[in-house]
């Protein structure tokens, strides 16, 4: 794995942020965040470690559209439509209808073929081959850290750990200008993985521990990868 040039990093980082703050999105996003690597000042950066903060959608903004019937079949139901058209439940319930409409090609749906706001996120924002990991989750990032931090260390699986070390680039719809300098500028001064985690509370030995196995998946990783929870 040859990574991403510094320079390239950080402006995939922008393009990003650019396309969620112009284009419609699955469902609505509130933070973007760099994680990890890019932060630290790495060139070249192995893998671009990405934090989004969602809102979960409990009612659908999408603008309502005219009903169009076909036979018995009411076209204005996108969930009845698009389980019929991409065998993909839950549109207008977990991701909106308007957006579906729009980018069809982007619709993705977990194990149990319910639409998956993370796996739509991903598909929207992200090439397939990009060395680049997406986390989502309905939680800021401050608080998710902490709270994957309680779950890693109840299961003993250290690769459910969110690296601390992050930088927000955006949060309800303002850029950061100046962390997207710091990080072209690789002005940002932060600690080891395992120095992060032990100002989290963790002692020298299992800080060292978890960020080895850290480090160990995210070694394993190729392409686009992501992950979604609900805190």
């Amino acid at each position: 794995m040859s990574g991403i040039d510094r320079t390239d990093a950080v402006d995939r980082l922008e393009q990003l942020v650019d396309t969620v703050e112009d284009e419609r999105m699955p469902v609505p996003v509130r933070e973007v965040w760099a994680v990890g690597d890019v932060a630290l000042g790495l060139d070249p950066v192995e893998r671009l470690d990405v934090y989004l903060t969602k809102d979960v959608l409990v009612r659908d903004d999408s603008e309502s559209t005219p009903s169009r019937t076909d036979g018995d079949r009411d076209e204005a139901d996108p969930d009845a439509r698009f389980r019929e058209s991409h065998g993909v439940r839950g549109v207008g319930k977990s991701v909106r209808a308007d957006w579906a409409a729009e980018y069809p090609h982007h619709l993705r749906a977990n194990e149990n073929g319910h639409a998956a706001p993370e796996r739509c996120l991903a598909a929207h924002l992200l090439g397939n081959d990009e060395p680049i990991h997406l986390e989502v989750c309905n939680s800021s990032f401050e608080d998710n850290v902490t709270q994957r931090l309680r779950g890693a260390r109840a299961r003993e699986d250290y690769t459910q750990l969110l690296d601390p070390r992050g930088v927000c680039l955006w949060a309800d719809g303002i850029r950061s200008d100046e962390a997207f300098r710091k990080l072209r500028e690789s002005e940002l001064a932060l600690p080891t993985l395992s120095a992060a985690l032990e100002m989290l509370g963790m002692d020298d030995d299992e800080a060292e521990t978890a960020a080895r196995e850290l480090h160990a998946w995210r070694e394993r990783q190729d392409g686009v990868t992501v992950r979604g929870d609900v805190v």
